[in-house]
This record gives C-alpha cells, sequence and structure tokens, in this order.
C-alpha cells in the first residue's frame, strides 16, 4: 500500500516539475521586446555587418526563439533587454563585419548592456574607423566589459569619455591601430580588474593614476607601444596585481623600489626597454613571481644584491643581454621551482655553480656569451635532459685545463652575497565572474530542488 502512494506521490511532483519548468521557458519565450530596441538592434548588426542582413525576417524574435549568435539578452521588468554583443569571426554563425563596417550611436541605447566586443572587425587600410567620443555615459550604468581585439582600421585616440564608465571591470584595446598619450582620466576607472591596451601605437609616459587610484586591478598590459618615461613609483600601490607587462616600450630608467610592494605579482615582463641602474633591491619581496623576464635592457649591475633564496616561487627568470658582471650567486640554487635560467650575452665572470644541475624542474640553462670560466661539472644525464635547451659557448675563459673551486658551505656566500632567508610566500588572488540571469529563472530552479527534497522525504 505504501508503495502504491510513493509511486503516485512521485508521479504528481514529476508533473509539478515539468509545470514548472515549462511555465518558466514560456515566461522567458514569450516575454516582449521594446520595439524601438529591435530596430536598433537590427540596424546597428547592418552598419556592422552591411545592409544585406535583414534580421526582421532571419530574426524575428532575437531573444527568444530565433535568437542571433552573438548577442545576449536578459529579462528586466518582464521585457527582453540586449545585454551582450560580440562581432567578429570568433564562432560559426558568429557576426562577421563588412570591410565598410562603421560604428552606429543606435550602439548607446541599450540601457541594460553589460559587455560589448569587437574581434577582427575594422580591418580595411582604406576604411578608417574611431572609437566614438562621446555618448559613452548612457552606458555607464550597466557596462561591465569593453572590448577592441584585432582592427588595425582602428585609430585615433582613447577619447578621455570612455573613462565615465564608472562599473566598467575589464577594458581590452589589443592589436589596434590607436595612438596618442593614454588619458590620465583612466584612473576614473576605479573597478577595473583587466587593463589591456598592448599592441598599438600609444606614445608617451604611463599615467601614475593608474598605479594610485586602481587599487583592484588584477592585469595590466601595455605592451608593444611606444610609451616612453620611467615606470611611476605608484604602481607599487596595485596590491591585488596579478600580472604587469610592459615589455617592448621605450621605457628607461631606474626600476623602482616600490615594485616589492607587489606582493601577489606572478609575471612581471619588462624585456625589451631602456631601463638601467641594475636590479631593484626589493626584488626578493615580491615572493609569489613566477615569471620574471628582463631582458634586452641595459640593466647592469649584478646579481648578489638580490636573495634569490626568497623567491621560491619563480618558474622563468630571463636576465639575457642585461649588461649583467659579476658572478652567478649560490643562491639561485635554492629557486627549487625554477624551469628556465637564461643569463646568456652578458658580462659574467667567475665560476657556474654545479649544483644547478640539481634543481629538480630545471629543463632550460643558457649561460652563453659571458666570460664565465672553470670546467663545467654537469652530469651526462643533465646534458641529455637539457639538449639543445643548454648553451654555453661564446665563454673565452672557460676551458678544461681551468678548475674552481665551489663553496661547500651554505653559510659561505662570497663578497656581496646576500643572506638566505627564510622562504616565504604568498597566495594568488583569482579571477572574479560576474554571471548574469533573471530571477524568474533561479526562482524556478528553487521549485525544483524544493520538490526534490519532499520527494526524498516522503519516500524514508
Amino acid at each position: 500500500m505504501r508503495r502504491g502512494s510513493s509511486n503516485w506521490v512521485l508521479l504528481l511532483l514529476s508533473f509539478l516539475v515539468f509545470h514548472v519548468s515549462l511555465s518558466n521557458e514560456q515566461e522567458d519565450s514569450t516575454a516582449p521586446m521594446l520595439r524601438a530596441e529591435q530596430e536598433a538592434l537590427y540596424l546597428l548588426i547592418q552598419d556592422l555587418v552591411g545592409k544585406w542582413w535583414n534580421g526582421s525576417e532571419l530574426y524575428p524574435d532575437p531573444c527568444g526563439w530565433t535568437q542571433i549568435q552573438g548577442v545576449s539578452c536578459d529579462v528586466y521588468d518582464g521585457k527582453w533587454h540586449v545585454t551582450g554583443l560580440t562581432f567578429g569571426s570568433i564562432l560559426d554563425d558568429s557576426l562577421e563585419c563588412s570591410e565598410d563596417a562603421s560604428l552606429s550611436p543606435l550602439l548607446f541605447e541599450f540601457e541594460h548592456l553589460k559587455s560589448l566586443s569587437f574581434f577582427g572587425c575594422f580591418v580595411s587600410s582604406h576604411h578608417k574607423t574611431s572609437i566614438p567620443s562621446s555618448h559613452w555615459e548612457k552606458l555607464a550604468p550597466s557596462l561591465e566589459t569593453l572590448e577592441f581585439r584585432s582592427n588595425p582600421g582602428l585609430v585615433g585616440e582613447i577619447p578621455a569619455s570612455i573613462t565615465r564608465l564608472t562599473k566598467l571591470q575589464s577594458l581590452v584595446l589589443v592589436d589596434n591601430s590607436l595612438s596618442g598619450n593614454l588619458p590620465q582620466e583612466l584612473g576614473h576607472l576605479v573597478q577595473l580588474k583587466r587593463l589591456a591596451l598592448a599592441g598599438s601605437h600609444f606614445s608617451g609616459q604611463i599615467p601614475a593614476s593608474i598605479g594610485s587610484k586602481l587599487s583592484e586591478l588584477l592585469i595590466l598590459d601595455m605592451s608593444r607601444n611606444s610609451l616612453t618615461g620611467s615606470l611611476p613609483s605608484s604602481l607599487g600601490a596595485m596590491n591585488s596585481l596579478l600580472k604587469l607587462d610592459l615589455s617592448d616600450n621605450f621605457l628607461h630608467g631606474s626600476l623602482p623600489q616600490e615594485l616589492g610592494q607587489l606582493k601577489c605579482l606572478t609575471l612581471l615582463d619588462l624585456r625589451g626597454n631602456k631601463f638601467s641602474h641594475g636590479l631593484p633591491q626589493a626584488l626578493h619581496d615580491m615572493v609569489s613571481l613566477q615569471d620574471l623576464l628582463l631582458s634586452n635592457n641595459p640593466l647592469g649591475g649584478n646579481l648578489m644584491g638580490t636573495d634569490w633564496g626568497r623567491l621560491t616561487n619563480l618558474s622563468t627568470l630571463d636576465l639575457s643581454n642585461t649588461n649583467l658582471s659579476g658572478e652567478i650567486p649560490e643562491s639561485i640554487v635554492r629557486v627549487k621551482r625554477l624551469r628556465f635560467l637564461a643569463l646568456d650575452n652578458n658580462n659574467l665572470s667567475g665560476c657556474v655553480p654545479t649544483k644547478l644541475a640539481d634543481l629538480p624542474d630545471l629543463t632550460a640553462l643558457y649561460l652563453n656569451g659571458n666570460n664565465l670560466a672553470g670546467e663545467l661539472k654537469f652530469s651526462e644525464a643533465f646534458h641529455r635532459r637539457m639538449g639543445r635547451r643548454f648553451a654555453f659557448g661564446g665563454n673565452p675563459h672557460s676551458s678544461v685545463a681551468q678548475y674552481c673551486k665551489q663553496e661547500k658551505s651554505a653559510g659561505s656566500q662570497g663578497k656581496g652575497k646576500g643572506r638566505i632567508m627564510d622562504d616565504q610566500s604568498s597566495s594568488v588572488l583569482t579571477s572574479l565572474s560576474f554571471p548574469a540571469s533573471s530571477i524568474n529563472v533561479w526562482l524556478g530552479v528553487a521549485v525544483q530542488e524544493l520538490l526534490v527534497v519532499i520527494a526524498l522525504i516522503l519516500l524514508l
């Protein structure tokens, strides 16, 4: 008897779950869309894709049963609204831009827009396009992500009005043809988590406001531009920063000691600049560093002032062609996670620490083009493990006849070498996600979970 009652209860609950799911689907699919917003969407897509695109016939219900690839929608106050727009050949059936694509003022008519992206849309050398210089304040209440990637036909400067997007969390302007100075007003975007301005023609100095005001920034990438001047000491105030890439610019001067305050930084890439005056003494305070890339800078100085043993997370160290002199310190063999070590094309002298071969993860070692001396005491197994990723040529004072005694005592570092400190570690912040969904959908899920719990209780 009880078995029959349980079956009836399960059947009833299954019907209720199905009814709730169907009701939610019907409510969303039949939710109306403002006619003005729908027409603005069709016209905006035509300006980018081409006049041949007939949205009213192809997609009569763009947020419902005839959704458009690259267009995201959500329900607000019982009506569909556009929340995301992505243009460019990203996926199959994506909205690919035409050669004469242009940005329409209709772009600013979507009051609930959260994400706006253009990938390879403006590529024509004959039809140039610029980022609109006004009306960005219309999207300020909602826009969180703005991206222009791989648009060689996108020219001009970053308009200061773009900094009115006070809720922006990701600003990506990568591999375009933008130029000019970076606006000081970038510091107004205080909620930014990612600022990527790589691969354009930006010039002038890095605004100090980026370091002093963007305290929530996780990723800062301004590589492959024409930036000049020195590195602002205010960058050391970005306590949450994980990645700092300023490679391939014309930056110069000393590396500020304030960089040592970046306790969460995992990548520091300053390759291909004109930095000088040696390594900063506070370098070993960046205890979360995994990749330190400083090659092709006239840094000068030596390796002795850095307590390398404190950089316990370091896996990549590239100091090639940095005009370094002096010896390779014994403390560098304390970096147990080191995988890639490049010290080539410098003026290093003395002997190579034989314990480098004992680093368990080391797979690449470049020491060529120096003045190192002595007989290398690396085993055949080490040479097999390195293969072509080991280079020692171009050291004229190194020969089989010479042999340098290595210090066997860990406490005897030699003149100028830093004292080995206790290992330190620091947790790295994870990137945040910001999901968006309608209240009705979440309510349906909650009702279904409640019904399942009731069914389990009745079956006990």
